[in-house]
């Protein structure tokens, strides 16, 4: 089974009824995350969350769908795409501030785009649009306003990397410098996580392949890259489908075999020298994959999400405690304390630490 046909099986089995901190600064201390439940306004199925403040976030979806608050969740304004575009699934967002916005479409082919809105959403300009029928962009990510990058499943033996330096209006191809891929090797669109940036360049992605999992990292903004194994569980739709990173050496890789709900195994890696060695993790405790991992910002914890809960580390990932078990896709933090959980049905949750 294909990555992408592993995410469809997923979202059919997962919807029972039912930022770093700034240099120098200590972690603050920590008690346990309070959750709260927000109305999307939306039923789509939400698999990104970008957090810019403890006011400001946008999340997007399956059905052309994106929400945005700048009220720190009281209220959600929901859109979405209409026409020929509105079966388009926007697996990632990056927002900028509360008016300015990229999404990434996801899927074969044409289905993969870049969009862009300077007016809160009001409207959308399409910056590009993938045209190698065999790519398929996974996630994207960005360093400021104006630099960004994204990633393909691998085409032609390596993977995809394509950048901009002028916040979107050109994007270009930057996959010279990347090495040879695993056979069959790509990203999951999962969480819009597979792929994160740090400030002074820094970027990691996450890849798998039935051999196993790897991260590639850079620290030129994409020219050139560098590879570490990933010891978590592998096999078809098997692997790393998220990274978040406290600092430029600390961070936790995390994944598992996206198709079963109920399976077990070694699913999370953690590195503490910035993605060039990694090695095993604790175990969240919800069974299944995690779809999400992200850093609370200014705090010393992590949230992992996936299909069946919600958990949280303040450890590095090396033990797990649970908030809930209903299901999400995907968790960002901005670098305050607060972040959002985002999943099936248009569901959002809150998260104060």
């Amino acid at each position: 089974m294909t990555r992408r046909g592993a995410f469809l099986l997923a979202a059919a089995l997962a919807i029972p009824p039912g930022c770093a901190r700034p240099a120098g600064s200590a972690p603050a201390p920590l008690a346990a995350p309070l959750l709260a439940e927000q109305s999307s306004g939306t039923t789509a199925l939400l698999q990104a969350v970008s957090a810019v403040s403890d006011q400001v976030a946008w999340v997007s979806g399956h059905r052309a769908t994106w929400a945005r608050t700048t009220d720190g969740g009281a209220s959600w304004m929901p859109g979405h795409m209409t026409g020929g575009d509105s079966t388009l699934q926007f697996r990632d967002v990056h927002a900028v501030d509360a008016t300015t916005a990229y999404l990434l479409a996801a899927g074969p082919g044409l289905a993969s785009r870049i969009y862009k809105t300077t007016n809160g959403g009001a409207s959308w300009d399409l910056q590009f649009m993938n045209r190698d029928t065999a790519a398929f962009f996974d996630c994207f990510d960005f360093w400021d306003s104006a630099h960004g990058i994204a990633v393909s499943d691998a085409v032609g033996g390596r993977l995809i990397v394509i950048g901009t330096d002028d916040g979107g209006a050109h994007w270009t191809d930057r996959s010279a410098g990347l090495p040879a891929a695993q056979d069959g090797e790509g990203a999951f669109a999962a969480s819009g996580t597979c792929l994160v940036t740090r400030p002074g360049g820094h970027a990691w992605i996450a890849a798998e392949a039935g051999a196993g999992s790897r991260v590639y990292h850079s620290s030129d903004r994409g020219r050139s890259w560098s590879l570490a194994a990933v010891p978590v569980m592998a096999g078809p739709a098997t692997g790393v489908a998220s990274l978040a990173f406290a600092d430029d050496r600390s961070g936790l890789a995390a994944g598992g075999s996206v198709g079963d709900a109920n399976g077990r195994g070694d699913n999370v890696a953690r590195t503490d020298d910035g993605g060039r060695t990694w090695v095993s993790a604790g175990r969240p405790t919800f069974s299944g994959a995690v779809f999400g991992v992200a850093h609370a910002g200014g705090t010393s914890a992590y949230i992992a999400a996936g299909p069946k809960g919600l958990d949280y580390s303040t450890d590095g990932g090396r033990s797990w405690t649970n908030l809930n078990a209903n299901a999400y896709w995907s968790v960002g933090f901005s670098s305050s304390r607060t972040g959002w959980a985002v999943g099936p049905a248009g569901r959002i949750t809150k998260i104060a630490m």
